[in-house]
């Protein structure tokens, strides 16, 4: 049976008192999870070491980008071995803004993501197509390309260290969400070409990322193919979170 996951990424948001009291509403709300769900909670890594000690073992939690070295002169960057050291399961590798802004290819997303395994972490992979590709028809083919490039590497027992996120670029912080029929098409798809991989696609957890809101949770998570979801906005409001967890 496939993990499911909820995820939630703060991207570069928060401090230590929205830590602290946005941490404790969703301890509080996790412990009357009855779904099974797996709840991971992303923040800033400087707030990683304070969202775990108030976490208390109620969720896992991650970082949200790590370096393609495993040490050395790289000025600002965290290493895959420094997440584990701190307590991080989690990392997300290939997010839309570290590939837009700052200019991250699919062969620098394939070395975080060996990286990543090697130091024992599990990574949640992300992939997604613009709103011009969308429209041109190229969704899964880009997609497609995106996760053959990233996971060229592994092998074996390494798979069950995979998570692979689709988002959407045109839906990500818009409010625009993928119909859950447009959604579930892709992750079909993803799952597939995991299999010509040499995954054991049907125990690889899929998410979906792209305004996923409490209203439109439980209908996107329905779908055969989305195991959870990756959550941005929605994750700095406890309500809305726990609204989503409790969608699986």
């Amino acid at each position: 049976m496939r993990r499911r996951i909820v995820a939630g990424n703060w991207k570069m948001n928060g401090s230590l008192e929205l830590a602290r009291s946005l941490v404790g509403e969703v301890r509080e709300g996790i412990v009357e999870l009855d779904n099974g769900a797996e709840v991971v909670i992303i923040p800033p890594a400087l707030y990683v070491a304070s969202v775990q000690q108030l976490l208390n073992g109620q969720a896992r939690v991650g970082v949200q980008n790590i370096a393609a070295w495993d040490a050395g002169a790289y000025t600002g960057e965290i290493s895959g071995q420094m997440a584990v050291d701190v307590g991080c399961e989690f990392a997300i590798v290939g997010h839309s803004e570290r590939r837009e802004l700052f200019g991250e290819s699919d062969a620098v997303i394939a070395e975080k993501v060996d990286r990543g395994i090697a130091a024992g972490l599990k990574i949640i992979l992300c992939v997604g197509e613009t709103l011009a590709q969308r429209e041109a028809g190229l969704a899964v083919e880009v997609v497609s390309a995106q996760l053959r490039e990233a996971l060229k590497s592994v092998s074996g027992e390494q798979w069950k260290q995979v998570v692979v996120a689709y988002e959407p670029v045109w839906a990500i912080g818009t409010g625009k969400t993928a119909t859950s029929e447009d959604a579930q098409a892709v992750h079909q798809a993803i799952r597939s070409l995991l299999g010509e991989l040499g995954a054991p696609e049907q125990e690889i957890t899929l998410l979906y990322g792209g305004s996923v809101k409490p209203d439109n949770a439980s209908e996107l998570f329905a779908q055969p193919d989305i195991d959870g979801g990756l959550i941005g906005g929605a994750s700095l409001k406890a309500p809305d979170f726990l609204a989503i967890c409790k969608a699986i």
